[in-house]
């Protein structure tokens, strides 16, 4: 203590400015001394410092940390410290930065209020020694402590203005000037105060000093990290006006933020401009290109951008081509993306973690399991570890899927895999299970979520309430609701929507209304999907009737209104309600969504009410409402199977007149409409376009061809007027069956089994024999329905026995007879026996 007062009071005097016994009693005071510990941040500064590394920086990594004695020390004498001899402390370390640094903190420990001069001291040390990191640190906490004042007020209220004024004072040193310049716009910008970096940038311009070309990188990459494109591009134009030349870095930023914001003809042009500035353009640049291209929707374009690299010899790496691949996949253009998947690696460069699970979310995307779990099976084949990220799509595309029961086996097998779970997979599981209805399940995962100290949030709430809302068990989600509160999560519209609609969906009307008052009074206004969930679930809870109250009661009606009412309808079975509201709300000139009319049109055909869904369909046409192949698929289908073929053909050239070109399927399902009507000749008329069209017919096809015919052929034989035209005389089987042979197309179970029904139905039984041994040695095995098709044949034949050994063959290859075998045989009995008693009357 004596020795540390000594020391002051030498300085005070004068006497010394860098003595070895002042030297000596400071490092004694300081022994040991660490700044870099920055125990005296705030959490704050250490994440914007975390930020501030990764910036290029000088040799500042020596280190120091403090020491009880030290801190004791200076909170003894903290009474004695004023500016002037902090100042002069300050400038007595010049030489040494790290204990200048020590002795800053520890006195600001021991109560000292730093100010303005001191400030200016220190941060002249900082930059005369070049140490960024820590002069950022010192910026940081200025910056910090201003922001969240009054709330710590050790802190002073320090204008930068006025400290780079005392600073511009201290420092003649250009250079000097230009470090703490670019610290200071690096610090405003790692905690997003762009405008006053911006101000602080240009200000430095006007004063001489021009910032270091790294300091305006630093500021565009986190302002397009932030979404603000505009701003960054503003900035590099003005950048460009002062006379400070861009890097090749500079141009790459440019060029992303300008694909950010879509402008991308600007964007290449900014290869114009390096190209005149001499500066060749980085791999980074082109790469940054081609992700902007496929971000706007032209991955074809970014393909050949990629390929035209790869082609000049620019080094692009495999960010790039996974930024194409995940831009073909978003685009839903699968071939596409699995094309550049390919190309890579014949390229001889591997796929990594990224590539792999661009595609494995693009086909999880689109539904395709199969080649999502197949390409991830590959991944893991070879030595990749999976990630959450791709666990997540896996799930959640299982879940989608309606597959709840194997999104808990696979989290099941991934968790056993010790591969890291987070938030995001274990709520996908939660819902799982609650769909699954096993909400007990879903509680405790959501407690071992808890227990391993994840982060929860409204979102897992949320899920785990709409879990007891589908079990029906109110009180329980309510409670969790309450606990949600505890914790400090104020519940949103989402939230309360579920509840909305799990109250509405248990036929509480009464509650669900008494909600919507209490959202009030907690702040969280209802809407339109806080109604709709009413009327749609009042009515999944069979209170259609009081739904459609709600909705008449309804200020200010919407589209979406209807919408949910249609479809409430429908969930509870009121097709035809749901029909006559479309058409009262037409006529009044209010077209409903799309989505609700395709499900009135579908739950229409699915009850055989075709004539309506073709009504419908009319009125839709009419208000331009595009249909899609799916739902003409579906209409067709069910107008030929009402046995409306005429109708379901206007359905079909429809289809070709919107441009949606029919496939195998829909030429299919018409030829089998065709078939079921008995207008054979149509059928086959539209089994020859589908072949002019290019479209090759499937074993289905010929199936449903072959057995249009087999039962024109038997009308024919049957009918008294057995009269064939010409064109006639050449549609037979025998025809279809020699195509499918040139077309080396092999009959499966179903097509020998309709060719041997036909033959036996033309009484050729040795045929369908021929047929059905050929079937056999082919290894396929016949089933219920093929020996059916042959015992039905020996019973009209009076052959009984013949009957009876196809039973017993049934029997010995374990095949069931179902109730059309034992009928037939009956049915072949009772024939026998009749014929029987016939012959012995007639005998007598």
């Amino acid at each position: 203590m004596r020795l540390f007062s000594l020391s002051l009071g030498l300085i005070s005097h004068r006497k010394l400015v860098r003595s070895t016994t002042l030297t000596t009693c400071l490092l004694k005071c300081l022994s040991g001394a660490n700044a870099v510990g920055l125990r005296w941040a705030s959490a704050a500064s250490q994440m914007a410092l975390a930020q501030l590394n990764s910036m290029p920086n000088s040799s500042d990594d020596d280190e120091y940390q403090s020491s009880s004695a030290s801190f004791r020390a200076a909170h003894d004498c903290s009474a004695e410290f004023d500016t002037f001899r902090v100042v002069e402390i300050l400038h007595s370390l010049r030489g040494e930065p790290n204990l200048a640094l020590a002795f800053f903190h520890r006195s600001k420990e021991a109560g000292f209020q730093h100010n303005i001069s001191t400030y200016a001291e220190l941060i002249k040390i900082l930059c005369y020694w070049n140490l960024e990191r820590k002069l950022d640190s010192v910026f940081l906490e200025l910056i910090l402590a201003s922001r969240e004042q009054p709330h710590q007020p050790n802190f002073p209220a320090l204008q930068m203005s006025e400290l780079f004024k005392v600073l511009e004072e201290k420092v003649k040193n250009g250079e000097l000037m230009f470090r703490a310049y670019n610290g200071l716009v690096k610090s405003y910008v790692s905690v997003g105060m762009f405008d006053e970096a911006i101000d602080v940038l240009f200000q430095t311009r006007r004063r001489g000093f021009v910032p270091h070309i790294f300091t305006f990188n630093f500021l565009l990459n986190r302002l397009i990290e932030h979404g603000k494109m505009d701003m960054a591009v503003a900035i590099y134009k003005q950048l460009k006006r002062i006379g400070l030349n861009p890097n090749n870095y500079t141009y790459a930023i440019v060029i992303k933020a300008l694909c950010k914001k879509g402008s991308l003809e600007e964007a290449a042009y900014v290869f114009l401009e390096m190209e005149e500035a001499g500066v060749k353009p980085s791999p980074f640049a082109y790469s940054s290109y081609i992700e902007g291209l496929c971000l706007n929707q032209k991955s074809a374009l970014g393909f050949q951008v990629l390929r035209a690299c790869k082609e000049a010899n620019v080094s692009i790496d495999i960010y790039a081509y996974t930024a194409v691949i995940r831009g073909f996949c978003n685009e839903m253009k699968f071939e596409e993306a699995e094309s550049v998947f390919s190309y890579m690696k014949e390229g001889g460069l591997a796929p990594d973690l990224h590539s792999y699970g661009a595609m494995i979310r693009g086909y999880c995307k689109d539904y395709n399991l199969p080649k999502a779990l197949a390409l991830h099976n590959e991944m893991a084949s070879k030595g990749m570890k999976t990630n959450c990220v791709i666990v997540s799509s896996i799930l959640q595309c299982l879940c989608k899927m309606g597959m709840a029961a194997e999104v808990v086996n696979q989290f099941n097998e991934f968790k056993g895999m010790g591969i890291y779970l987070d938030e995001v997979s274990y709520n996908i599981v939660v819902d799982a299970l609650c769909k699954l209805g096993k909400v007990e399940q879903a509680v405790e995962l959501f407690e071992e979520m808890k227990s391993k100290q994840m982060v929860l949030d409204i979102m897992h709430y949320t899920t785990l309430i709409n879990g007891y809302c589908l079990k029906g068990s109110i009180a329980d989600a309510l409670n969790l609701v309450e606990e949600m509160n505890e914790k400090g999560f104020k519940p949103d519209i989402v939230t309360y929507n579920v509840l909305a609609a799990g109250i509405s969906r248990n036929g509480r009307a009464s509650e669900a209304f008494d909600l919507l008052d209490y959202m009030k009074a907690q702040g969280v206004k209802p809407d339109s999907g806080t109604y709709n969930v009413i009327i749609k679930n009042l009515c999944i809870g069979g209170k259609v009737k009081e739904a459609e109250v709600f909705l008449d009661n309804l200020e200010g009606k919407s589209v979406d209104s209807y919408s949910a009412m249609i479809c409430g309808y429908c969930e509870a079975n009121y097709t035809k309600e749901a029909y006559e509201l479309i058409r009262r709300l037409l006529k009044r000139g209010i077209l409903v969504s799309k989505s609700s009319l395709f499900k009135v049109l579908c739950q229409l055909c699915m009850e055989g009410h075709s004539c309506l869904a073709l009504l419908l369909l009319e009125k839709m046409s009419a208000k331009n409402v595009e249909l899609s192949k799916f739902m003409y698929n579906k209409l067709i289908t069910s107008l030929c199977e009402d046995g409306e073929v005429n109708e379901a053909r206007w359905i079909f050239d429809k289809l070709v007149e919107r441009g949606l070109a029919p496939d195998v399927i829909d030429y299919t399902m018409m030829i089998n409409g065709y078939c079921k009507a008995n207008c054979f000749q149509e059928a086959y008329d539209l089994f020859d376009d589908m072949k002019r069209k290019g479209i090759t017919p499937d074993i289905i096809t010929y199936t449903v061809l072959l057995d249009g015919l087999f039962k024109k052929n038997v009308k024919k034989i049957k009918s008294s007027k057995n009269v064939w035209t010409k064109k006639e005389a050449l549609v037979d089987a025998s025809t279809v069956l020699r195509e499918m042979e040139e077309m080396e197309i092999i009959p499966d179970l179903i097509c020998y089994t309709t060719m041997i029904d036909g033959q036996c139905k033309m009484d050729k039984f040795q045929n369908a024999f021929a047929i059905f041994n050929e079937m056999v040695k082919r290894g396929i095995e016949p089933d219920a329905v093929t020996y059916t098709a042959l015992l039905s044949s020996c019973c009209n034949r009076g052959d009984v026995d013949g009957a009876v050994n196809l039973i017993n063959e049934m029997s010995c290859k374990g095949i069931q007879p179902d109730i059309r075998t034992i009928s037939a045989l009956h049915r072949g009995i009772l024939k026998q026996t009749s014929f029987k008693h016939k012959n012995s009357v007639g005998d007598e």
